[in-house]
This record gives C-alpha cells, structure tokens and sequence, in this order.
C-alpha cells in the first residue's frame, strides 16, 4: 500500500512527489537549488533533460511506498510511458527548502 503524498515526512521531498505527479515543472524546477545535480542508475546526468524525458514527456508518477532518513529516502513504484513500471529508490540531499540532489536507480 502506497504512502499518501500529503503523508511524506519531508516537506520538500513531498512537494517534489506532488511536483512529478501533477507535472507540474515549474514547481519541479522551483524546488531545485541552483546547480542541483542528479544521478540515475549510479551515473550522473544533466537535471533538465533527465527530468523532461523521464518525467514530464513521458508522464512519470511516483507511487510511494516506504520512506526513511527523516523522508528523504523513498522506495517507490515509479512509472511512466516510455519504461513502465519499475521499483525504484529515491535519495534527497535537501537543503533549506530546495534540493541540491536526487538519485534515484532499480530497487
């Protein structure tokens, strides 16, 4: 049974989930730092790019289903057009309100 995102511990983290599941860019693209960096599958990749062909062209959503380290660790059924359905994790490195990195990667 997935978490509620209203339910997620982490402020920032939560407004990231809700950011992805409404494809919602702009607030995607508010939450994150300056120079934020990300890293998929173990290898770093460019945030906007990653983020338009992962997320919002291919309809991403994020089903959480255990968090930890506060919120900013998440294992989730992450779906979208282009690969399916795959577990994943998710890691935020949050600072003050804005995250200055995620990595997500299979589960």
């Amino acid at each position: 049974m997935s978490i509620q995102v209203n339910r997620l511990a982490d402020p920032t983290v939560r407004a990231f989930v809700a950011a992805v599941n409404s494809h919602d860019k702009a607030a995607f693209d508010a939450l994150l730092a300056p120079g934020a960096t990300m890293a998929d599958d173990g290898t770093d990749r460019d945030v906007a790019d990653w983020a338009d062909r992962e997320i919002f062209s291919s309809n991403g959503h994020m089903d959480v289903d255990s968090e930890s380290d506060g919120g900013r660790v998440l294992t989730v059924s992450y779906r979208n057009d282009t690969w399916g359905e795959m577990r994943t994790k998710w890691y935020f490195t949050v600072e003050g309100e804005r995250i200055t990195r995620f990595e997500t990667g299979q589960a």
